[in-house]
């Protein structure tokens, strides 16, 4: 490991840290380095506040002066809620910018990089560059598409089953996965079930962990069976938004709205359309989206090819039975061939379960 990695990791730690913080907007870390000594360090800690380059340019000072800054994206160019952190770096007399990754974003792409260049500022790019993208999947997606970044997570057993045939379900998991299932909502903007899943187990879709940040809940309910008691109604303890199709209940849309409840139409006659779910919410600048639906729910957004990531915690138990549930329902592919793979999968023990992470693969 040369020193540009080792101060680059650093940096990516500290920005990983404030995961779950910063959206819409990217995790960014920054390192300044003077004479083989650390003499800044930033995180972009929330949107509309300084970016990471400036609290590390802070600290650093007139020690800033001669330096190096490492910087996990691309500094930025423009005039947003902020001013641009390009022009603030040659201003405090830095020599050398190493960069992890540019910028997708397109205003900024490229930009940055050019007026340090510019100034005479050497600029290296692509250390620890595909940690920094996979660091920033949710951003990447959003600040290209204006759409969310999905993922669905489903707790398993091996066999695939989410309950048994008598719908019991608690629990499949340990309870270390169920924590991480926790930090995971803290991670995301919003979180998305189906009506049915109220209706049985009357959930919180709370993120239940110390300082965690409870997601928008996100209930998909195509004629407003809700129960006006639910406590995603009731208990106020986060937003909660209602899609709903063109076959809903108008005098219970009016009391839901009542209560303070958002609920928004979508194309579907019958069923809520994924689609314009998807769409409202990055209207919405929601940048991420956890799906924690039943087998319909989750094969209505695989068809659609809306999910970006699977998360699975696989319990080492067996149901079996036909009529047990699967995390997916819905119609199911007719050919092998047309299988939906997952690349870069990796699986990981987590308490008495494994964890698997892996990106679908459209065709």
């Amino acid at each position: 490991m040369t020193s540009h990695e080792f101060y680059m990791d650093l940096a990516l730690q500290n920005a990983q840290a404030m995961k779950g913080q910063t959206d819409p907007n990217p995790l960014v870390g920054s390192v300044i380095v003077n004479e083989n000594r650390v003499v800044g360090i930033g995180t972009h800690l929330k949107a509309g506040e300084p970016h990471a380059e400036i609290h590390a340019l802070r600290m650093a000072g007139e020690k800033a002066k001669g330096g190096t800054i490492y910087v996990t994206l691309e500094p930025c160019s423009h005039h947003g809620r902020t001013g641009p952190c390009a022009v603030a770096i040659v201003e405090a007399g830095i020599k050398k910018v190493v960069i992890a990754a540019l910028d997708p974003n397109p205003v900024v792409s490229g930009n940055g990089v050019k007026i340090l260049r510019d100034a005479g500022i050497e600029v290296v790019i692509g250390i620890r560059e595909k940690e920094s993208h996979q660091m920033n999947e949710v951003f990447n997606k959003f600040i290209v598409e204006k759409s969310p970044f999905v993922t669905l997570k489903s707790g398993i057993t091996l066999d695939g089953k989410i309950a048994t045939h008598t719908s019991d379900s608690k629990w499949i998991t340990s309870e270390k996965a169920r924590e991480d299932v926790h930090h995971l909502r803290s991670q995301n903007m919003a979180i998305l079930v189906g009506v049915n899943t109220v209706i049985k187990d009357d959930p919180e879709l709370t993120a239940r962990i110390p300082n965690g940040r409870n997601p928008i809940r996100v209930i998909m309910d195509s004629t407003l069976k809700i129960p006006l008691d639910a406590k995603v109604l009731t208990d106020q303890k986060a937003e909660t938004w209602i899609f709903t199709s063109q076959h809903y209940d108008e005098n219970k849309k009016k009391t839901i709205e009542d209560m303070g409840i958002n609920v928004f139409h979508t194309t579907g006659t019958v069923q809520v359309n994924p689609n314009d779910v998807v769409t409202t919410l990055g209207e919405k600048l929601v940048s991420s989206l956890l799906i924690e639906g039943g087998g319909g729910i989750n094969a209505s957004f695989l068809e659609n090819q809306l999910i970006d990531k699977v998360v699975l915690y696989m319990a080492p138990k067996l149901i079996g039975g036909t009529m047990s549930p699967s995390f997916l329902g819905g119609s199911g592919i007719e050919k092998m061939k047309d299988a939906v793979e997952l690349s870069d999968a990796v699986i990981t023990p987590i308490g008495k379960d494994f964890k698997f992470v892996g990106y679908p693969i459209y065709k």
